[in-house]
């Protein structure tokens, strides 16, 4: 097979998926010199939309495709550097095989708990099952469907569920959120391949596996959570919703099972290494109880506050991690499409964009998880204290488009030493974030928030907003240095995207849980280097950033763990 790259045609709107393939063949006819006729076969691996020569749209395309003579037409085409001769990617189906035919998957060698059902969880699961593996997947919060109505009351009474709401439940904090599913890690192995295909074997859109900035949405999202727990099940694994991680059992090599209660400093020291036998729980009726393994996957996510005290506590390795904070700024999505495309009109993709500067004291910030046609959304989990998040449908179909604005923090401003010194970071800005709003999304537009003068009226456009909002001072939310530096990067940004930091852009704040304040350390074989058969895994254990990263990171653990014969010994065999 052939892959031509670069390959150009006119935006159309609603393009019917029978002209894309025409035009296709049409313009890869031409460009190596061949007739219409001779292509027997296109699929097309990458799409993009190219608005660099605004108001002029193109898609950018990869296509793969077979053709007659193709050797002929590879050595006819030799100076044309968008022709290559197509590399398959490699395919975890076959280290599935490979894991059930050499019985590295059987399900009485090893019992497998995940402790956490997002998208490291999830994927880990789903591929150990896959593999024949019967995991354990605890979850702390609710079902997707009780979930759904649990944060669906929380925006519009108030009521917040410590254990069920946007940060915790089925699917984690991703569910409630745009569902991209880009990344920046370059994969060689399968793995981002696989996750695509997984989803849209589970009811994403198909287009997800080739477009350049892939997005479910958190609608569609919900659906494809759903329907791979049932497949989950089907293969023999198990759930525990309303279960909660208190405590780890291990025992040093050739010893008895107890419950970890090592000083926290002893931990990760040559010499104190031990081994899990099994976790402790709270399950749903509030009853502590014992579960035995020889594997725990700890996917708790970035907002598991909780969880990572117990884990400090429990004398884990655990170190902290710089993050990012500042604010959700908000302008209506007809501007932004004005801004990248340089027209609006009906049934043009909603426009996203993604900016980064410098601030003057060496800083960077730049927008981050930018959700076209979204909603901002109160995304609490604890009580007293409010944090907010970008959310869109499949369709990025609301007139307001959200992104945060952040800005880089460190170790150095945490003011301690201590692993969890940044999570106390983080709640100190939720508490001041609910003092001001009490409890509802503080609101200041962009011209009062450099000035620090709570507005008066918010005109130009309305707060889209999931939960209630309330004017207030966003500016003084934040450290000097956050406050400041979204104010030059807002500026900075405005220079790139003439608008993009109009007086009247909406500021709603605080956005702090962009990322994992702590990592739990690991090992090159992906175990804790204080207890071992204990993984930490995506993005709450510091080793991700985002849906895809962390689904491929569960994918990671996954397959270390088939690697491991029943008794914890490396088999010999490596994928």
């Amino acid at each position: 097979m052939l892959e031509y790259r670069q390959c150009k045609i006119e935006y159309e709107r609603d393009m019917a998926k029978e002209r894309e393939t025409a035009l296709l063949k049409k313009k890869i006819a031409r460009c190596i010199h061949v007739p219409e006729s001779q292509i027997k076969r296109l699929d097309i691996a990458r799409k993009s939309l190219d608005a660099r020569k605004k108001p002029q749209l193109f898609y950018t395309y990869t296509v793969v495709f077979e053709c007659e003579d193709e050797e002929g037409i590879f050595r006819k085409n030799r100076k044309n550097n968008n022709l290559v001769r197509h590399e398959q990617q490699p395919d975890l189906s076959a280290l599935i095989r490979s894991a059930r035919e050499n019985g590295q998957g059987s399900a009485e060698s090893e019992r497998i708990v995940i402790v956490g059902s997002g998208p490291a969880g999830l994927l880990c699961g789903y591929f150990l099952a896959l593999c024949g593996k019967k995991p354990l997947i605890i979850e702390r919060g609710g079902p997707i469907g009780e979930r759904i109505g649990k944060v669906s009351k929380f925006w519009e009474e108030g009521t917040l569920d410590a254990d069920t709401n946007v940060a915790f439940g089925e699917g984690g904090a991703g569910t409630f959120s745009d569902g991209k599913l880009n990344t920046g890690v370059k994969d060689k192995t399968g793995k981002k391949k696989f996750i695509l295909e997984t989803f849209a074997k589970h009811g994403a859109p198909k287009e997800i596996c080739y477009a350049a900035k892939p997005h479910i949405g958190t609608d569609r999202l919900r659906d494809v959570i759903r329907s791979m727990r049932e497949a989950i099940l089907e293969y023999g694994g198990s759930y525990l919703f309303h279960t909660c991680l208190t405590g780890f059992l291990t025992e040093p090599v050739g010893g008895k099972g107890r419950r970890s209660n090592r000083e926290p400093e002893e931990h990760g020291q040559p010499g104190n290494r031990r081994r899990l036998t099994g976790i402790r729980v709270r399950d749903e009726q509030g009853e502590e109880r014992t579960i035995l393994c020889d594997a725990c996957v700890l996917a708790v996510g970035h907002s598991a506050r909780d969880t990572f005290q117990m884990i400090r506590n429990a004398g884990i390795a655990m170190e902290q991690k710089a993050f990012a904070i500042g604010v959700r700024v908000q302008h209506p999505q007809k501007a932004i499409n004005e801004m990248q495309y340089g027209f609006d009109e009906e049934g043009l993709p909603a426009a996203d964009y993604k900016l980064a500067g410098k601030t003057s004291d060496g800083r960077g910030v730049y927008s981050f998880c930018m959700c076209p046609g979204g909603y901002v959304v109160n995304a609490s989990s604890e009580e007293g204290m409010t944090a907010v998040n970008g959310m869109s449908c499949h369709s990025r179909n609301s007139e307001s488009a959200n992104s945060a604005v952040i800005v880089t923090v460190n170790e150095a401003d945490f003011g301690s030493a201590d692993a969890l010194a940044g999570v106390e970071f983080q709640r100190e800005l939720e508490r001041r974030a609910y003092a001001a709003g009490q409890g509802k999304i503080p609101v200041q537009r962009f011209e009062d928030f450099k000035s620090g003068h709570v507005s008066g009226s918010i005109s130009g456009q309305y707060p889209c907003t999931k939960g209630d909002f309330v004017a207030a001072d966003v500016k003084n939310l934040l450290p000097p240095f956050a406050a400041d530096g979204i104010i030059e990067g807002m500026e900075q940004f405005g220079t790139k995207m003439k608008g993009f930091d109009d007086g009247d852009v909406l500021v709603m704040g605080t956005e702090t849980r962009t990322s994992s304040p702590v990592r739990i350390v690991r090992d090159k074989e992906f175990e804790s280097v204080s207890v071992s058969r204990l993984y930490p895994c995506g993005e709450g254990a510091g080793y991700a950033g985002g849906i895809m990263s962390a689904a491929m990171d569960g994918l990671r653990v996954a397959e270390q763990i088939i690697r491991r014969k029943g008794n914890g010994e490396k088999d010999e065999k490596q994928f």
